[in-house]
């Protein structure tokens, strides 16, 4: 009877433990799924923390203000000087023994000078219109960051799930090894393997090892860098249910939008302009420039011996230049600026031929991943069927342990080709939305607070005094 109680408290009690285990098993899959990152929040994370993109930002603020300096040569230039002096002078009448005599002296001036271009030859006129055009390519460069970054993001994303599958595929190849080793050990001790199928037992399993241990250095690396991009370990990465919504239809629809909004095609176009403007800017010097010239300016002289005297001065007036000749300089340099409008009306060609490259070989690199996923889909069924069946047969005595270590070779390949076609699929449709020029944080819709960089723009443009910038 008490035998039979303990029995009956020992199998309550296994009961217990295991639904407390059962518990916590499902507690900790749902934190793991609490804490899963999407690949929409990895894109935020590296948008909002990513150094390189901060860096470009903090750079399109410097060029910002290329516009104020540039708006600098409209505005009037008031300086102030002021002077103190304090002497002894000796003098010495010739031809008179003993006449030397020495005075003290002072002297105090403050001055206020004032200068008001009126005709600079046009330079600060188009010098503003290439400031503003580089603020334009400016703010396309950033774009083109952006879109690099997230994309690095996607690729560290996709690579740190790609690797993780893998290693949980060579992992779980390990363990069937394992198991094939030890009936093929069985076998061999009733006589029924010889010793070579051990040892291709062995070899294979061996092998796993390797292969696993190289598929777990490729899961840290891309750990290491997704860590880089995004700012953040990765944790329970997955492959994402869609792809984005906004992906073309067809390749003519690709290379229509990539021409209108790639940003290296429109900053290059914004750089042209800037060259265009740079040549008018060159050419002011060859014009006569015009100011208005006013000062103000007050003195005192006080020499020992003699009454202190005070002088006021204002006077105001027009100054004219006229360069004649400059040993040609200016000539080279309106001729040298003509030539890098050129080179960079050429730079446009050049970025929008590089940009179809890239539209054309995402699309197909995207379409290929598409159909190796189907390809590869297929052969893992086929592999699945042929390594049952083989199993089936060798344990009939038909098939050596040579064949099944093959077929089991061959089903991990495939399913390990089809994870990689899984996320080459998905790395190709952002490499082509970013060679369109839409791989940014608002065509995304991402869940973040969205860059303006109009708004520093405005409040810097026109700001007169302050080494503060009152837009941060």
């Amino acid at each position: 009877m008490r035998r039979s109680e303990t029995r009956g408290w020992r199998r309550a009690a296994g009961a217990w433990w295991a639904m407390l285990l059962g518990i916590g098993v499902l507690a900790a899959g749902q934190g793991t799924q609490a804490w899963a990152e999407t690949l929409a929040s990895a894109l935020s994370s590296a948008y909002r923390n990513n150094p390189q993109l901060m860096a470009s930002q903090a750079d399109l603020r410097a060029t910002d203000e290329e516009v104020a300096k540039a708006k600098s040569g409209w505005r009037p230039r008031v300086n102030v000087t002021a002077g103190a002096t304090l002497g002894h002078r000796y003098t010495t009448p010739l031809l008179v023994p003993g006449g030397k005599k020495g005075v003290d002296y002072d002297q105090e001036q403050v001055a206020i000078t004032l200068q008001q271009p009126l005709f600079d030859g046009f330079k600060t006129e188009y010098g503003v219109k290439a400031a503003k055009a580089q603020v334009k390519a400016g703010r396309q460069n950033l774009l083109a960051t952006e879109q690099q970054v997230l994309l690095d993001a996607v690729l560290a994303y996709m690579n740190v799930v790609r690797d993780g599958e893998i290693v949980r595929l060579r992992r779980r190849n390990v363990r069937v090894l394992k198991e094939q080793l030890r009936a093929v050990r069985d076998r061999f001790n009733v006589g029924d393997v010889t010793r070579t199928d051990v040892s291709q037992a062995e070899s294979a399993l061996a092998g796993a090892r390797a292969q696993l241990a190289q598929a777990q250095a490729d899961l840290e690396n891309s750990r290491a860098a997704y860590e880089e991009v995004v700012g953040r370990k990765p944790r329970g990465l997955r492959f994402p249910k869609r792809l984005p919504r906004i992906l073309p239809g067809s390749l003519r629809a690709a290379l229509s939008r990539a021409a209108r909004r790639n940003p290296q095609v429109l900053a290059a176009a914004f750089g042209e302009e800037a060259a265009r403007h740079a040549v008018e800017v060159a050419f002011g010097d060859l014009l006569p420039k015009l100011n208005l010239q006013g000062s103000l300016s007050f003195s005192r002289n006080k020499t020992e011996g003699s009454r202190a005297t005070r002088t006021r001065d204002a006077n105001i007036g027009l100054s004219l230049q006229v360069p004649l000749y400059s040993g040609g300089y200016n000539h080279a340099n309106v001729r040298q600026a003509r030539h890098k409008a050129e080179a960079a009306g050429l730079q446009v060609a050049v970025a929008r031929r590089a940009v179809n490259k890239a539209v054309v070989q995402a699309w197909y690199n995207l379409q290929a991943a598409r159909r190796l996923i189907s390809a590869a889909s297929a052969q893992v069924k086929a592999a699945r069927l042929a390594y049952q069946g083989v199993l089936e047969e060798y344990k009939a005595g038909s098939r050596t342990t040579l064949d099944v270590l093959n077929a089991r070779q061959a089903l991990n390949n495939a399913r390990v080709e089809l994870v990689k076609a899984r996320a080459a699929k998905v790395s190709s449709a952002y490499a082509l939305l970013a060679a369109m020029g839409e791989l940014t944080a608002q065509r995304l819709r991402l869940r973040v607070a969205l860059h303006q960089p109009k708004q520093h723009f405005d409040l810097v443009k026109d700001q007169l005094v302050g080494t503060r910038d009152r837009a941060r």
